[in-house]
């Protein structure tokens, strides 16, 4: 069944009111945000965790794959990823995921088709933050490459940020990292899902500062 695949509808998911589910391996687990297509092998969206000693086999993923870590530390045989790391795998790329002491990370599934994409590690506690354009707003921009339209980041509120009316002409994507922000549609806590459909405008602020993983999907 699909989950959440009409992309012209808004959607808002706290994930702690979401069991956990688990995958074809005994010791790996998910929250499925958005699912299109086929259940293993679709257009996905889902939070992931991994138990302690948890080996995954290997796979490759095509359309690519997109991974920020939550908690914990992530690993494979080409490195050791702790909170705050994102990854960009392209279509090709494969590996054999692992956790020696758990982990959660935030993954996307089939939404980086195209060969030529940059394959992307980082370490986002070592980036600086930029300033956003905004008054209270600071950025770290996490990937944009020539040639492909999307774009994700994050993006930081200062305590007590004044709104900014803004539009999404081709939709947007949150994931709330740290602390809450609001708009006139509700207040979104840590651990908040949101997704704003193609043409979508709304006023974004925080009372009390936040940290948002931000997507913007292509057209």
């Amino acid at each position: 069944m699909p989950i959440n695949s009409n992309l012209n509808e808004r959607v808002v998911i706290d994930n702690g009111t979401l069991d956990w589910q688990p995958i074809p391996n005994a010791s790996v687990w998910r929250k499925r945000l958005y699912l299109d297509g086929r259940k293993e092998a679709g257009v996905i969206t889902s939070i992931v965790r991994f138990d302690a000693n948890s080996v995954f086999h290997a796979h490759g993923h095509p359309d690519g794959e997109e991974i920020y870590v939550l908690d914990g530390t992530f690993s494979n045989e080409h490195g050791d990823y702790s909170a705050g790391s994102y990854l960009l795998n392209p279509d090709g790329h494969r590996h054999a995921p692992d956790s020696k002491h758990g982990c959660v990370i935030f993954v996307r599934l089939g939404q980086y088709a195209g060969r030529g994409r940059e394959h992307i590690t980082l370490d986002t506690g070592n980036l600086h933050w930029q300033p956003g354009g905004i008054d209270g707003i600071t950025v770290k921009r996490l990937y944009a490459q020539r040639g492909f339209p999307e774009r994700t980041r994050l993006l930081q509120f200062g305590p007590d940020t004044s709104p900014y009316l803004h539009d999404h002409p081709d939709g947007e994507e949150v994931y709330v990292l740290k602390e809450e922000f609001e708009d006139e549609h509700g207040c979104y806590a840590m651990g908040t899902w949101i997704r704003n459909p193609p043409g979508s405008r709304h006023s974004p602020f925080s009372r009390t500062g936040a940290v948002l993983l931000v997507w913007q999907p292509p057209r």
